[in-house]
């Protein structure tokens, strides 16, 4: 088994700050309606590449296709369950002649979320044997995360991860924990830890070839996950510079773009 571990600080998102938030994608979601097979938001906007072809708009059953799918790939959404008191549940499918993907996704309580449950599996084409299937499933409890970030200055990091993803491949298993502690006013600490194994008579072969990739493979480790710290100080310092209304205008404005309008201007349909 090899084991890679590193410690990076965040900016600490408030839980206040995260309800009000989520409080806002719910009502955005929710404020959208159907236009044909387009779904709009109240300002007659056309979210882009996306087309309800199946069921009620955000009830259970509601299934969603980007508009113009060709016979390359095929991509679907489906509402599973949605209760922003309640729970969140949505599976979302790709099939292409080269792969096919799926991913099934639960939010418990979108509007105050208390926990993330994310599972997936993908395949290579049909008769492609198992050396091509991959499995996955992550978890994050929210409420073990600030009770973990809230600890005394000094106190050990928690036993269990509040973050957690397991892969899962025919040549191994590679696991990833997250866990938080108090830094400075306003950041965390966040313990990265990465442990890889191969299974059964492979697991030799798998720790000579971690062995063999050495050092180079802890930098690009610390590297990967310095960059995501990055990204994530930011992605929250640039919603942090809103208020809700800017940044309710900036999400209608991202959902209803095209891609390649670098204009910035939304996609106005009907």
């Amino acid at each position: 088994m090899s084991r890679l571990q590193h410690t990076v600080t965040v900016a600490a998102l408030d839980r206040d700050l995260l309800h009000a938030y989520a409080g806002l994608v719910c009502d955005l979601v929710e404020s959208t309606r159907v236009r044909g097979q387009d779904i709009v938001l109240p300002d007659g906007r056309a979210l882009y590449g996306l087309s309800l072809v199946k069921g009620r708009h955000l009830a259970p059953g509601a299934r969603y296709e980007p508009l113009g799918t060709d016979t390359e790939g095929l991509e679907a959404t489906v509402i599973r369950e949605w209760r922003r008191t309640g729970a969140l549940a949505v599976e979302q499918m790709m099939w292409s002649p080269e792969l096919s993907a799926r991913l099934d996704v639960r939010l418990r309580t979108p509007e105050r979320p208390v926990s993330l449950e994310m599972e997936g599996r993908l395949r290579g084409p049909e008769g492609s044997g198992s050396l091509r299937r991959l499995s996955g499933r992550a978890t994050l409890d929210l409420a073990a995360w600030w009770a973990a970030a809230a600890l005394a200055p000094g106190a050990p990091a928690v036993a269990r991860a509040p973050a957690v993803v397991r892969l899962k491949h025919r040549l191994g298993v590679a696991r990833l924990h997250l866990r938080p502690r108090p830094a400075e006013a306003g950041r965390w600490y966040v313990d990265v830890t990465l442990t890889v194994h191969g299974r059964w008579l492979l697991r030799p072969v798998a720790a000579f070839a971690l062995l063999l990739a050495g050092v180079p493979l802890r930098r690009g480790f610390r590297s990967s996950v310095e960059r995501a710290a990055e990204r994530w100080d930011e992605a929250l310092g640039r919603v942090r510079s809103m208020d809700l209304d800017e940044l309710r205008t900036e999400l209608a404005d991202h959902v209803a773009r095209h891609p390649e309008d670098e204009t910035g201007e939304g996609r106005e349909t009907g």
